[in-house]
């Protein structure tokens, strides 16, 4: 039995705004301690900010990278950092932002619950886990803090509807919608789906038939139209827009992204909160579905499930968009069951679900402090690395079929953010991202991304190296320093041209880089423990 419990009810505990505030202060736990939060590509990101910010100043960045501010759809948390920044450095700026992005999330989810149901229902609380769900573990911070913002503006668009305040809306979403867009494109568009769903059952609660519905729901979003034209090339952002579209209706993949949904580090525990998330959010399927789930989002469900079917792995240069759809899509699923009219069973499904919440965040709070014990032990030797030096980079990285992983990927950038350091980390994505490469000397295949990350031969892709391949081949006369970030002893090299000068214990090795007059070198460092400043040579 359900229904929609009248105004005049006292909410129960869960629907207070204390417990409101409690649940967005609880999403932040596990991001508190790490000074870094662990989120594979986040450092990655951390290294281009550094770029972002003193380019124009540095003495050595300039020579390895440019960087020209463009209007693209993928600038939320670079914005925050150009603003943050300077003011509290760039390390803790990063932090303040991510801190943020669960608690934005729990805040949507429960907003967007209130103004569909004008109470949260108990089930609804089994979303907040989701705020930690893969994309945002994988370290999409930009996706994530839009996607955030997106339930946001989604509760404020249905809010505006409600109190009647259509007029307005169209003036206001015509600058948020703009916003949003630069945030990140992807939730954009979501939030056109989900407005625009919401805009024809809205009509027709009122008796609109159906084309007349649809009609006015197109009319009623087309402030949030405008940055569509965004989307294609035009002079004043370089001529280039976002490209790259491949790897259609990969089934092996779309079923890893549904099971992976959760992950994180502990496999058991992650399939089994999966498994039941996906079970509350089908469990309106066994009796009248059309009257347990709440028709708005209901249909929002139904049509992001359709979408994340049709996704590309790769959209529009933008990897793992199905990937990226698959919490959010499960979260309005769960979000769309109505509330249970029987108090006491509604108040147990209520203490599950904070009980679920609660140890999925204590879960990820002792993960992430083991994540970044591994990373403190790694970073050490940046203390040996000079400003301004250029380090060729190769992380030990597990298969890509093992549910754990070390998170190492992108550590290497930590060099660039702490050493001003040239690394082969960097993503290469015109049109998505605004940093580009400008050191040739690394050459074609070991300037960037993906030929810091080295996997068993047996299980990597085909873009990254084998390491005694890569270690034979790099070209030694543009680095001075060979990072091997977690790498077990058994697979160091000897050779007579990498000098060791720190070592983390089994794991982990930096070389110097033997330069013979011949070939010259990249820079003239030092080898002083905290490093010096590093001359560039022309």
């Amino acid at each position: 039995m359900i229904e929609t419990p009248p105004q005049s009810r006292p909410p129960e505990w869960w629907e207070t705004r204390l417990f409101a505030v409690a649940m967005i202060l609880l999403a932040m736990v596990p991001l508190l301690l790490p000074p870094i939060p662990p989120l594979t590509d986040l450092m990655g990101h951390m290294g281009r900010y550094r770029v972002q910010l003193e380019i124009g100043q540095s003495p050595w960045l300039h020579h390895y990278y440019s960087f020209h501010w463009a209007l693209i759809g993928n600038l939320g948390c670079d914005l925050l950092v150009e603003l943050l920044g300077p003011i509290v450095g760039l390390e803790f700026a990063v932090k303040l932002i991510v801190l943020t992005i669960p608690a934005l999330t729990v805040a949507g989810l429960l907003l967007v619950s209130r103004e569909i149901h004008g109470r949260v229902p108990a089930t609804a609380l089994f979303a907040m886990p989701l705020a930690y769900g893969y994309p945002f573990q994988f370290g999409f911070i930009n996706f994530a803090l839009a996607m955030a913002l997106m339930l946001l503006l989604f509760a404020v668009w249905l809010r505006m509807a409600r109190t009647g305040w259509l007029r307005w809306r169209a003036w206001v979403f015509l600058v948020l919608g703009l916003g949003l867009w630069v945030a990140h494109s992807f939730a954009w568009g979501v939030l056109g789906i989900l407005c625009f769903i919401a805009e024809v059952v809205r009509a027709r609660k009122a008796g609109t038939g159906w084309v007349r519905s649809g009609w006015e729901a197109i009319l009623a979003c087309l402030p949030l139209a405008p940055p569509a034209l965004l989307l294609v090339p035009w002079p004043g952002r370089g001529g280039q827009a976002p490209h790259g579209t491949f790897d259609w209706f990969h089934w092996y993949f779309k079923w890893l992204w549904l099971r992976s949904v959760l992950r994180e580090r502990v496999e058991a525990w992650d399939l089994a909160g999966a498994a039941l998330l996906y079970a509350v959010a089908l469990s309106g399927l066994l009796w009248k579905p059309w009257r347990r789930y709440e028709p708005t989002l209901g249909v929002c469900a139904v049509l992001l499930i359709v979408v994340f079917v049709a996704l590309p792995r790769v959209l529009l240069g933008s990897a793992y968009a199905d990937m990226r759809l698959v919490p959010y899509m499960l979260a309005i699923a769960i979000l769309a069951l109505r509330p249970i009219a029987n108090r006491r069973i509604a108040t147990a499904i209520a203490t599950a679900a904070i009980l679920f919440f609660a140890g999925r965040v204590a879960v990820s709070t002792l993960a992430f402090l083991k994540f970044e014990r591994n990373y403190d032990v790694q970073l050490k030797a940046l203390d040996h690395v000079p400003m301004g030096s250029t380090v060729m980079a190769l992380a030990n990285i597990p298969c890509r079929s093992v549910w754990y992983t070390s998170r190492m990927e992108h550590l290497s950038s930590m060099a660039t953010v702490r050493r001003r350091s040239f690394v082969n980390d960097q993503w290469v994505a015109p049109g998505a991202q605004l940093l580009r490469i400008a050191y040739p000397a690394a050459g074609r295949y070991f300037s960037h991304d993906p030929s810091q990350i080295v996997r068993r031969p047996d299980c990597r892709a085909r873009n990254e190296p084998i390491l005694e391949l890569a270690l034979e081949y790099f070209p030694r006369e543009a680095f001075d320093y060979v990072w091997m970030i977690d790498m077990p002893r058994d697979r160091w090299p000897v050779d007579p041209d990498l000098v060791p000068i720190w070592t983390g214990n089994r794991f982990g090795i930096l070389y110097r880089i033997v330069h013979h007059p011949a070939a010259g070198s990249a820079t003239a460092s030092s080898e002083t423990p905290k490093g010096s400043e590093a001359h560039v040579t022309q």
